[in-house]
């Protein structure tokens, strides 16, 4: 399977104060942490809504401002473009992502179940996620992972999502 890693990082940092990709964690920036742990896993890595050094952009579908879904609508076309299998994904602000992410997720579709942004998205997935965008109330990452019928899968990783400063370690 051709996977590619999708880093999403279109937020806005709101309740952060400040951009959560480049906060440092351990002395590394957390997008850095996150891509660290994906590489390994992947063909080729990305980062969905936001420009980050030695990494592609691609850019948020069908427009900036729809959440994760929006970067991983981006992710999805791009692999879909580039005759990709599938998207592995996480949020850009996640720490604890274990190497062998694609492995403990299976077939997919699969999602964390405590943190559906991780998943495993086969590229079939980008038709039905660029149409349930087009509803402005399906902006939900949990509702869109159970209108395609993506497993929930229990990680034993200690995944972490940084929302603010005082989430850091």
């Amino acid at each position: 399977m051709r996977l590619l890693g999708a880093i999403l990082a279109g937020g806005q940092s709101r309740r952060f104060g400040s951009d959560k990709a480049e906060a440092l964690f351990e002395g590394q920036a957390l997008l850095d942490h996150v891509a660290e742990a994906l590489r390994p896993q992947v063909a080729e890595l990305v980062v969905s809504g936001k420009q980050w050094p030695g990494l592609e952009t691609v850019t948020d579908l069908p427009e900036a401002g729809l959440g994760p879904l929006g970067g991983l609508a981006g992710a999805l076309d791009h692999a879909w473009r580039q005759d990709f299998d599938a998207v592995l994904s996480s949020g850009c602000d996640i720490i604890g992502l274990p190497t062998s992410l694609y492995a403990l997720l299976g077939t997919g579709p699969a999602i964390a179940e405590d943190m559906p942004i991780v998943g495993l998205w086969p590229v079939s997935a980008r038709t039905a996620l660029l149409d349930w965008l087009a509803d402005p109330q399906n902006r939900s990452v949990y509702r869109f992972a159970d209108h395609i019928n993506a497993r929930r899968v229990a990680l034993d990783a200690s995944l972490r999502n940084i929302n603010r400063p005082e989430d850091l370690p």
